[in-house]
């Protein structure tokens, strides 16, 4: 089953046939093959020939020899057998050693469109960023948000599929299953993959048990500020221990692979980012669900999935320190900014307060927002409060001005 990402295929087409490299990131298995198909798709639907389209899977077998970049380089110039522009595709190019010496070339001659991806976010940090600055677009392509994969989760109501979203994420391949276990079993295979393959591999990390168990720390605090000292006393309770240095190792690798996302603090007041206690999200609930019950941590969750949506919008996302108390996002795009506390329920008048309150204190103009499950509106002192299915189901997701 292929879903039509049309988010990610508008901005795409928006700089195909500009004289840029397409970069698509993110984690392994989240749909960024597919998405180089769709491009394929729409470029011979234009009226491209399909012989001047050059693809490359590099996690297929027919492409196994081709690992080094005069290989690479070879094979392409067999293919590019006139003069004509040819638009080439490199899916998993990190596999291949020096290949940004082929891109950058390729790209200098002007005979070729590029697309490539990668699932790592060191591609973009490396010697590509070196030979292309400034001459590359990319985008990071996220797990199916809830309303891409609305009409294709069980359930006869938004609500029921709202639960089924909560425990099972948005990982594409889920979607090929039925039942919990097996959607279970071949999200743990994926989630092994990635630890084993962008992580201990990549970054040879020994203690591969001690890995999990830091991973699972993490998926466990999830939307909770963290600390190395926390963490610490965590593995020495369990008789195990871990250098602050081997954390934040632990951590970049992590970020590197696209298996979490940290989120820095923002003083609102003193107007700077803080250096100390960042937040962690999990890339899709669907992994944290291995290991813990997404419904009973149901606020950890709303608040990971709002980030994830915010995220996929193009925010740049902060969480916000207001003397004491805490916002949980500031999203800013351009000049605009949106300020957002999540909670699970607004059932009681103590929860109420803790949410508007903090925000009722922050004096500029930009728009505030309480996200809940709430059914019933109980927006006041122009702060609006939104259902969070509303919210993640709204008409222009990426625009700011669909606030009501």
């Amino acid at each position: 089953m292929y879903i039509q990402r049309d988010s990610y295929l508008d901005i795409i087409k928006s700089v195909t046939g500009k004289h840029i490299i397409k970069v698509l990131t993110g984690m392994r298995r989240v749909g960024k093959s597919v998405i180089l198909k769709q491009i394929q798709d729409q470029l011979i639907s234009d009226g491209v020939p399909q012989e001047q389209i050059i693809s490359i899977n590099f996690e297929l077998m027919e492409f196994d020899s081709i690992r080094n970049y005069r290989l690479l380089e070879k094979y392409i110039s067999q293919q590019m057998v006139n003069d004509k522009k040819y638009f080439v595709f490199l899916d998993e190019v990190q596999e291949v050693k020096g290949f940004e010496k082929v891109v950058n070339s390729l790209h200098a001659k002007g005979t070729a469109e590029l697309f490539i991806t990668g699932s790592n976010s060191n591609l973009l940090s490396g010697e590509l960023a070196t030979y292309l600055t400034g001459r590359f677009y990319s985008i990071e392509i996220l797990p199916l948000s809830f309303k891409e994969i609305y009409q294709y989760i069980p359930g006869s109501t938004r609500e029921e599929k709202f639960l089924s979203f909560i425990r099972g994420g948005g990982m594409p391949g889920i979607l090929q299953f039925e039942g919990n276990s097996i959607v279970k079993n071949y999200l743990l295979d994926m989630y092994q993959s990635i630890l084993l393959r962008d992580i201990v591999q990549r970054h040879s990390i020994r203690n591969v048990d001690l890995l999990k168990r830091f991973m699972q720390y993490i998926f466990a605090n999830t939307s909770q500020l963290f600390s190395a000292a926390s963490i610490t006393r965590y593995l020495k309770s369990e008789g195990r221990s871990l250098s602050k240095e081997t954390i934040y190792q632990y951590l970049d690798a992590a970020k590197e692979a696209f298996l979490i996302h940290g989120v820095p603090r923002f003083d609102v007041k003193g107007k700077n980012v803080l250096k100390t206690n960042e937040k962690y999200f999990v890339n899709d609930l669907g992994f944290r669900g291995l290991f813990f019950d997404n419904e009973l941590d149901i606020g950890q969750a709303l608040e990971n999935i709002v980030y994830l949506h915010l995220q996929k919008q193009g925010h740049e996302i902060f969480v916000g320190k207001l003397d004491d108390t805490e916002i949980d996002f500031i999203a800013v795009h351009g000049k605009e900014k949106l300020y957002i506390q999540v909670a699970y329920l607004l059932a009681e008048q103590a929860t109420i307060e803790r949410e508007f309150s903090p925000l009722e204190t922050i004096d500029d103009n930009y728009p505030k927002m309480v996200i809940s499950m709430d059914p019933i509106n109980r927006s006041r002192n122009g702060i609006i409060h939104m259902n969070i299915i509303d919210f993640l189901l709204a008409e222009s997701p990426d625009q700011l001005s669909m606030l009501p």
